[in-house]
This record gives structure tokens, sequence and C-alpha cells, in this order.
């Protein structure tokens, strides 16, 4: 069963499937899609077009904006921002503030089982690969592989994580070790 905090502002455009569960003060724009048994955590912003898959969890205060699209079972840690514009200027070059025709939405996409941890802010135009993970607190500025650990800003690959979050020596190793651990795909 859905539950919707009452202190949510959930544009009624907003897309979102069973038994996700929307807590306090957090904000869903129109055109944003959201998947089956997620958790919305309190203050996150979800902005207009944004895609999330099933079983996501979004915690608290994260910021996810316009061109981003996670698949499904992607955890976003407190605090999260992803970015949409490598080039943000409040201005044109003549002065005029800026509109939506002034800039291109950039694309981002997380893969299936990635974790974002706290703090950490993704630069548009990066796709997380799937099962990897963000350190607390990285800048990711360039894509992230498959079951890659990255940390640090700007986020360098540390080594490799099977999906049950054992450290491995390469990609393939990671990935062998997840199907011990039971993974799919």
């Amino acid at each position: 069963m859905s539950m919707f905090h009452p202190s949510a502002d959930l544009d009624p455009r907003v897309e979102i499937g069973s038994g996700t569960r929307v807590w306090h003060g957090a904000q869903i724009r129109a055109g944003a899609q959201i998947g089956r048994e997620c958790i919305i955590g309190k203050n996150a912003y979800i902005d207009t077009g944004v895609i999330v898959g099933d079983r996501c969890k979004i915690q608290n205060n994260a910021s996810l904006y316009h061109g981003l699209t996670l698949e499904d079972g992607v955890f976003v840690g407190p605090h999260v921002i992803f970015t949409n514009d490598r080039v943000p200027r409040a201005i044109t070059p003549t002065g005029q503030l800026k509109s939506a025709s002034d800039w291109i939405v950039g694309q981002t996409i997380v893969r299936y089982g990635a974790s974002i941890g706290a703090g950490a802010v993704i630069v548009t135009g990066v796709t997380v690969g799937r099962w990897a993970l963000v350190g607390a607190a990285a800048v990711v500025t360039r894509d992230v592989p498959n079951f890659g650990l990255v940390v640090g800003n700007p986020a360098q690959l540390l080594c490799y994580v099977s999906a049950g979050g054992q450290r491995c020596e390469s990609a393939e190793q990671a990935l062998e070790l997840s199907i011990e651990e039971g993974y799919h795909q």
C-alpha cells in the first residue's frame, strides 16, 4: 500500500507506483515517474521528468534534477545532489536572465543496484554502472564502471565491489562473487 505524508508536495501529474512511500516535505514535480515500492525521504526533491525505477531508496534532502534516470534498486544517500547543467549561468552573455531555451539539460543514468553515498555530487552527463558504489562526499565527473567503487573529489576508482559489497580486485571477480551471492541481472 502506498503512503504519502500530508506535508509532501506531489503534483497531480506525477506517476507513482504501488507500495511507494513519500515522507515529510518531499516535493515531486509534474512529469516525474516513480516506480513501485520506493521510499522517498524527508525533504527530497524530484524534478520534472526524473525517472525512478522500482524499489529505489532516496534518502532525506536528496536533490534529483531533470535529466536523471535511476534504474531499479538504486540507493541515493542523504544530501546527494544530481546536477543537470555543465555550464550553469544565471544570465546569458548579453546579461539577460537565462531561460529554458538557453541551455541543454544533461542526461545522467544510475544503473541497476548502484548506491550513491551521503553528500555525493553527481555531475550531469555520467553513467554510474550496475552495482557501483559511490563513496560519501565524492564528486563524480565521469562514468563509473559496473561494480566500481569510487571515492574523492574528483571521484577516482578505488577498487571493485560485489553486489553484496565485498571488495574485489577486478570487475570480473566482482561479477563472479556477485553470482555466488545470488545476484541476478
